[in-house]
């Protein structure tokens, strides 16, 4: 190579480096809050009617958010899968299908397949406060229904969740 060229060539490195270097650091969006356990106490007294869906705090919190590769439930959620469970035990006809999903990261299968285990552990939980199991279908969408489509972890942490969707009040 004569000079010219490898002149050339290191001026483009540092043209590259500088404009890389200009480049602002991109802020991750703020992970979504859960609800405090304290925020939307469980309805002892009473029967839950349809109209609470929409009017009672704890039945409009209808997402359930998962850490990186596991399927349990938090206990922060506690009280709002008891209060859904109170729901459902007050509301024999009610139905709910839990939407099971993922982020990006894994193949169709495994998402598919945590997903499904997601939704399995909300269901299991409901039982176990009282809801039938008639009353609950589990439907995983993998990493199908991103809510958020980044690639950083704020968003990520968006995906891993269930959704409580009432199919019958």
């Amino acid at each position: 190579m004569n000079a010219t060229v490898r002149v050339s060539i290191v001026a483009l490195f540092c043209l590259a480096a500088a404009a890389c270097a200009q480049k602002q650091a991109v802020k991750p969006a703020p992970l979504p809050e859960a609800v405090p356990a304290t925020a939307a106490p469980v309805q002892t007294e009473g029967v839950f009617t349809p109209a609470d869906l929409q009017s009672n705090a704890c039945l409009r919190t209808r997402v359930i958010y998962f850490d990186f590769d596991k399927s349990d439930i938090q206990s922060q959620f506690n009280d709002i899968v008891a209060c859904h469970a109170k729901y459902l035990r007050d509301r024999p006809m009610a139905r709910m299908t839990i939407e099971g999903n993922t982020d990006e990261r894994g193949t169709r299968e495994y998402n598919l397949g945590l997903g499904e285990r997601r939704g399995n552990a909300l269901a299991s939980a409901l039982e176990a406060d009282g809801a039938s199991a008639s009353q609950i279908k589990v439907v995983s969408y993998g990493e199908e229904r991103p809510v958020c489509l980044e690639h950083n972890e704020a968003c990520w942490h968006q995906n891993r969740r269930d959704n409580i969707v009432y199919t019958a009040e």
